[in-house]
């Protein structure tokens, strides 16, 4: 019913709308074809004069009913809803509908990640990075960049190297040793992570977890996409946050 994002599944959205639209155009057909100031004066005015009571128990029941419908299309049009903010660098929306985050804090879609450019994806990961209290953040990926795509200090002035991969497939073990060879030897990282849009295979798992790397697979990057500290996230201590 709902995709990875929280949001409604378009088939399921299409269907609920028309059956939305059918209803009320039916009921609007057989208010319009009947005659309508006969009923307001005549039968809706005596039925309010026989029944006062049971006339307040309605439009209270009607006016909930209308509370309701409201919120169903609000939900309906606004679940998908971002804005704009830069082609190639971010998409600041709405906190997804699965998660209670607070709608002034930048988060992310797993859709949106997976239609930005590289570039894009990588700045997003910079002011994700930025959104949790990281300084000296900036994107440094490129020809040349050795394997580092991103940088920034966190409040105990470590130095963070986020390595960010877009694959459509799982990052493979070649890649990851590749960043191992650079991370910490050339960049000098004190928290070398590898972010992996779809995951990493079994053999670049392995590979990190002998060589002490951090891997960030696809939930964990939809939990801080969503809100939630990277740190928290992948279980790094920290003095302050």
């Amino acid at each position: 019913m709902f995709d990875e994002d929280g949001s409604l599944d378009p088939l399921l959205k299409f269907l609920l709308y028309a059956i939305l639209a059918l209803a009320i155009g039916k009921t609007l057909w057989e208010w319009l074809t009947k005659d309508v100031s006969r009923w307001i004066t005549v039968d809706l005015w005596g039925l309010i004069a026989d029944h006062p009571w049971w006339t307040g128990f309605i439009a209270v029941g009607a006016l909930a009913s209308l509370t309701l419908l409201a919120k169903l299309l609000s939900f309906l049009f606004g679940a998908d809803t971002y804005t704009y903010v830069d082609q190639d660098k971010a998409y600041a929306s709405n906190a997804p509908s699965n998660e209670t985050a607070d709608p002034d804090v930048l988060t992310f879609r797993m859709k949106q990640l997976a239609a930005m450019t590289a570039t894009g994806f990588e700045q997003a990961c910079a002011e994700l990075l930025a959104r949790d209290g990281f300084h000296s953040t900036r994107r440094v990926g490129g020809s040349g960049d050795l394997g580092v795509d991103v940088s920034a200090r966190d409040h105990d002035n470590r130095l963070l190297i986020l390595q960010c991969k877009q694959y459509a497939v799982p990052v493979g073990s070649g890649h990851v040793q590749k960043f191992n060879g650079t991370a910490r030897i050339h960049h000098g990282a004190d928290v070398p992570i590898m972010i992996g849009l779809n995951g990493f295979t079994q053999p670049a798992i392995d590979f990190a977890a002998h060589h002490e790397l951090i891997l960030m697979g696809r939930p964990e990057l939809k939990k801080w996409a969503h809100g939630r500290h990277l740190y928290d996230v992948l279980g790094i201590p920290s003095t302050t946050q």
